[in-house]
């Protein structure tokens, strides 16, 4: 497809016009003029959701840009979004919304060559596939809305951004030279399904995927037990050689979280993610909070570091799990971590 096909252009334009509502008529003044928003507040807003910038005399705006800075100014007047909020808020909005357009495009886009008239493909798609893209998006976001709501309010942190939660990071071993090994689209359809499998392990154990990273998965849940058991599993099938899933290696870290626009943060975070760099592949490996959750000790949960009772045992089973004390283990920014190696009893 060539940018410079005139009937692709045409299509191209088709879609812009359906995209945002008409076809663009208005400068960034009048947009503000009409929406009653300075210049400069709607400059920054933009520029915060990723949007290149315009010059002031640029014809690139449509009445939907009207209307969304009035909705914009509704809740800055309602008090939903403060200073403070509203630059982590739309800045959030605009990666997320950047990183799904593009994929989005780039599906829409093969589905567009694979036909045997890619430039009327394009057009059929705006006015078939996007309006049901839309409201799918729509159905997700509501039902995701009605699961966090329910996750606060039957939390004991509603109203605060911290919470106790089980952390875990999932590695691939190996993930250089395996995908030196590989073509890029073998890459991508591996990464995929190494994506896919986790997160639908991590579901089905009543937890939530925080991001991908790579050759990495980060995940959370309520749930010591449930964490660790889907940690498991992946470590499990990751060593199975009939098994399509990677080997890979995992840290489990149970305490205080502090949540943030669908991201997680604080020390637990890191000590997750410390252990993991030291599991050996197919291993899980789990600071003192979540040794005390799994087995019901009481240790100190401030101290990321604490071993607990000196008298415990170098290896215990307790719950369906195994616990083997490793040796203490300096990692940035923890000189003496405690850690054990999880498996499952009998294992």
């Amino acid at each position: 497809m060539n940018d410079d096909d005139p009937d692709l252009s045409e299509a191209l334009d088709t879609v812009e016009r359906y995209l945002l509502g008409d076809a663009p008529s208005l400068t960034s003044i009048e947009v503000c003029e009409r929406a009653g928003v300075p210049l400069e507040a709607a400059q920054e807003l933009w520029r915060l959701l990723g949007f290149p910038h315009q010059p002031d005399d640029a014809v690139a705006f449509t009445p939907a840009d009207v209307q969304a800075l009035e909705y914009t100014r509704d809740l800055v007047e309602l008090g939903v979004l403060s200073p403070e909020r509203q630059a982590a808020l739309v800045r959030t909005w605009g990666r997320s919304f950047a990183r799904l357009a593009e994929w989005q495009t780039r599906l829409l886009t093969d589905v567009a060559l694979e036909s045997p008239d890619p430039v009327l493909q394009v057009a059929d798609l705006a006015s078939e596939v996007l309006p049901r893209v839309e409201a799918l998006q729509g159905y997700v976001w509501r039902r995701h809305l009605a699961s966090a709501g329910n996750r606060l309010m039957a939390s004991d942190a509603a109203g605060s951004d911290t919470a106790r939660l089980a952390v875990v990071f999932v590695d691939i071993v190996g993930f250089t030279s395996r995908s030196k090994e590989l073509t890029e689209s073998e890459l991508v359809q591996w990464l995929e399904y190494f994506e896919a499998e986790c997160s639908g392990l991590v579901v089905d154990h009543g937890g939530r995927v925080i991001k991908n990273i790579g050759d990495e998965v980060l995940f959370v849940a309520d749930d010591a037990a449930a964490a660790a058991d889907a940690a498991l599993i992946m470590t499990a099938r990751g060593s199975d050689p009939h098994d399509d899933f990677p080997e890979v290696r995992a840290g489990l870290a149970y305490g205080d979280v502090v949540s943030r626009l669908g991201d997680v943060f604080g020390p637990t975070v890191n000590v997750a993610s410390r252990l993991t760099s030291v599991a050996r592949p197919g291993s899980v490996v789990i600071d003192s909070g979540a040794h005390d959750a799994l087995t019901g000790d009481m240790k100190d949960p401030e101290d990321p570091e604490d071993s607990g009772d000196a008298e415990d045992p170098d290896e215990r089973e307790h719950a369906g799990f195994s616990f083997r004390r490793m040796r203490r283990t300096s990692v940035k920014g923890y000189s003496r971590l405690q850690s054990w190696a999880l498996r499952r009893s009998g294992s």
